[in-house]
């Protein structure tokens, strides 16, 4: 797992380390990713900080190839290669404007 955007925001929540224990606990990447900023969001709301001053991004991928994306706000995308070839994915992601 590896996470961009606002570090501060990811290092309150352990995001990577957390991302891969939910995937060690059976969640898929994209469960994981989602979870992770789903904890960053409630962190921020709890904190009264405005959720379109910030900017988090995960990417994970597991032992069996599945990758899965999640941000805080759109705009965020990661390359895959893979046995059907290289393509571009624009991560889902919680805001929508």
């Amino acid at each position: 797992a590896t996470a961009t955007g606002h570090g501060e925001e990811v290092i309150r929540i352990a995001g990577c380390h957390l991302v891969v224990e939910l995937m060690r606990h059976g969640r898929t990447p994209q469960q994981a990713c989602e979870e992770a900023v789903q904890r960053i969001i409630k962190l921020t709301k709890l904190r009264n900080k405005n959720l379109k001053d910030i900017q988090v991004g995960f990417i994970a991928l597991n032992k069996k190839g599945q990758s899965g994306s999640y941000c805080v706000q759109g705009g965020f995308n990661y390359a895959v290669h893979d046995g059907s070839g290289n393509r571009l994915i624009d991560a889902p992601f919680y805001l929508k404007s």
